[in-house]
């Protein structure tokens, strides 16, 4: 994790910019599922709470041979006129580190109902009693917002950030550059 690159999107009138970060990501995450890479994380230098979002820069980092694999796919095929990406860079020496993950909520109370039912054999009213709609939460994160392309169904994919450490962690990354775990430089 001693090399990182920043891609910024451009101001684009068309589009706004959390649908070019939907775009971009979806991108990344295809490219990192064909590599069957987990030693790329990726961090948002611009993430906010208030205002919620993850701002315009996105930083991939791993090591140099990690980052060459993946830019020798040209996952940003298409994406070209939307974003700028920076060279190698070696990461500053007072970097501190944080984890970034993907954070998810039980945010509808129908789909807990229906899972109740399944689970305990419950009919409709008996979930609705036990699962009153008051339970659904309204997530405070900043999101991406994409496309399975299993299912074909628009989902938000929720990000975290982690406390400052001064020590990085090692683990694996999943297939969307994020973990519970493993740490990425923050400066």
């Amino acid at each position: 994790m001693d090399i990182y690159l920043e891609i910024r999107l451009l101001p684009e009138p068309e589009f706004p910019q959390h649908f070019l970060m939907g775009a971009l990501f979806g991108k990344l995450h295809r490219a990192l599922v064909e590599l069957k890479a987990d030693n790329i994380g990726l961090s948002f230098p611009d993430y906010s709470l208030a205002p919620r979002g993850l701002g315009e820069r996105l930083r991939l980092h791993g090591t140099e041979q990690a980052l060459s694999a993946l830019m020798a796919q040209h996952w940003l095929k298409g994406m070209s006129d939307h974003v700028q990406c920076s060279e190698m860079l070696p990461v500053p020496d007072n970097a501190r580190f944080r984890t970034v993950s993907r954070r998810q909520f039980k945010t509808s109370s129908e789909r807990l109902r229906r899972r109740r039912m399944k689970r305990k054999g419950e009919t409709y009213e008996q979930a609705a009693e036990a699962i009153p709609r008051h339970v659904e939460r309204s997530p405070e994160l900043p999101y991406v917002q994409l496309r399975s392309q299993s299912t074909g169904q628009n989902f938000h994919l929720f990000i975290e950030q982690g406390e400052l450490l001064a020590q990085p962690r090692k683990a694996a990354f999943s297939s969307y550059g994020l973990s519970t775990r493993a740490t990425v430089p923050w400066f």
